[in-house]
C-alpha cells in the first residue's frame, strides 16, 4: 500500500461515505452506563471521541454532552449531560488493561476533566502515531480518507448534542468517529507488522526538483 502524506478537501469530496456498520446504543440512565462499561470493559482496544453542544453565543460554553466509545461491532454514546461523568465511565477511562484511541485527546479529556476528576490511562493519540506512517494530515477526516478511500461526513459536528433526542444522523455521525479510530489503529498495526506499505513521494519536493 502507498500511504500518502496528506490529502486535500476536494479529493476527499469525491469519495464514498463511510457510517459504523455495527450496533449502536445510546446510553442515558446511571445504571445503563455501568452495564456497558462492563461489556467494554472484555475489549483490549476501544475508539473514543467526544461531542459538546457548540454555543453561537459570544463567553456562552457547554459542558461535554457526549461520549462515544466504540469496538468493532458495538458503540456506546454516553450522554453526559443526563448521567453525568460518572464512576463506571471513569474506571474504564482510568483501566490501564483497556487501550482507547483517539484523535485530538488533550481537547477531549480537558472537556471531560471539567465534569468530573480522573486521570486518564492507556490512551493512544493518532494525530501522534501517524507520524510513525509519514502521514502528516493531522485530522480524522483526512487520515480516514488516506487509509481508505473513503469519507467521513461532519454534516452533524455542529448540532445540538444536549436535544432530548438524538437524530439517527446524530447517532450515526458520533458512533462513525469513534469506531474510525479504531478502524485507522487496526489498519496501521496491520500495515506495521506486514511491512507491505511505502510512503508516497512527497509532493512539494517532487515539484521543485521537477522545475
Amino acid at each position: 500500500m502507498v500511504i500518502k502524506r496528506t490529502i486535500n478537501k476536494e479529493t476527499i469530496k469525491n469519495m464514498p461515505k463511510v457510517l459504523f456498520p455495527g450496533r449502536i446504543h445510546v446510553v442515558q440512565t446511571p445504571w445503563e452506563a455501568e452495564k456497558a462499561v462492563t461489556y467494554l470493559k472484555q475489549y483490549p482496544l476501544l475508539g473514543i471521541d467526544s461531542e459538546t453542544r457548540p454555543s453561537f453565543t459570544k463567553g456562552q460554553s457547554h459542558k461535554v454532552a457526549l461520549l462515544q466509545v466504540s469496538s468493532e461491532e458495538d458503540c456506546f454514546l454516553f450522554r453526559l449531560n443526563l448521567t453525568g461523568l460518572t464512576l463506571p465511565i471513569i474506571s474504564l477511562l482510568e483501566s490501564p488493561s483497556v487501550t482507547k484511541i483517539g484523535l485530538s485527546l488533550r481537547d477531549d479529556f480537558m472537556m471531560l476533566h471539567k465534569r468530573a476528576p480522573f486521570e486518564q490511562r492507556a490512551c493512544i493519540e493518532l494525530q501522534e502515531y501517524v507520524r510513525i506512517f509519514g502521514i502528516q494530515d493531522k485530522s480524522l477526516q483526512k487520515i480516514y480518507g488516506i487509509l481508505f478511500g473513503e469519507k467521513i461526513s461532519k454534516a452533524q459536528r455542529l448540532s445540538n448534542w444536549e436535544a432530548e433526542h438524538l437524530t439517527e444522523p446524530q447517532k450515526q455521525y458520533a458512533a462513525t468517529d469513534a469506531w474510525a479510530c479504531l478502524n485507522i489503529y487496526n489498519r496501521l498495526q496491520e500495515l506495521k507488522i506486514s511491512g507491505d506499505y511505502e510512503l508516497a513521494p512527497d509532493e512539494e519536493k517532487e515539484e521543485i526538483i521537477n522545475s
